[in-house]
């Protein structure tokens, strides 16, 4: 079962952070170009990439939970970190990206707000946040996996060596 689970949670948070990494490079692409373009671009990003980011962060932080509650030892620990940068990309989403996609849902292509740079860039910084945050939990679920599958293999070993 923890195989399962620790498999999901992998899934999911790589996942989930691949994704924001290529919002992140779109974004920064986008900082060379005008309101007009910026406005566009968001709109269509904001047509369907809030469901992709449910889809997959909600499963990768439920995942990693359980995995937290399966782990033993400095594995544990390893999964609690990665569960807290879980939890910051949860409440920068929450605090900062959200509120500001609901109001770019009102921006027209034809007339962008006047402040549209600095919203932008209010946005993108959390965003650049929640992806590190991202980025590091994925690397600290790697890490508690492959710390996990070395201890795993090499209590089989004593064990098998103990029999014989």
């Amino acid at each position: 079962m923890t195989r399962l689970v620790r498999s999901a949670s992998l899934l999911f948070s790589g996942v989930f952070a691949g994704f924001l990494v290529c919002v992140l490079v779109l974004e920064n692409s986008l900082r060379g170009f005008d309101a007009a373009v910026y406005v566009q671009t968001r709109l269509v990003e904001l047509d369907s990439l809030d469901k992709l980011a449910s889809a997959t962060l909600i499963p990768a932080m439920v995942t990693t939970v359980l995995l937290a509650i399966r782990a033993r030892g400095n594995d544990r620990r390893v999964v609690l970190v990665a569960i807290a940068l879980l939890v910051v990309v949860f409440a920068t989403t929450f605090a900062i990206n959200l509120p500001i996609n609901s109001d770019q849902t009102a921006w027209s292509v034809q007339s962008p707000p006047s402040d549209w740079a600095d919203v932008r860039d209010r946005w993108q910084v959390a965003h650049a946040i929640r992806t590190v945050a991202a980025v590091l939990a994925f690397g600290l679920l790697i890490a508690a996996s492959q710390v996990g599958a070395t201890v795993r293999g090499r209590s089989q070993r004593l064990a098998m060596s103990a029999r014989g």
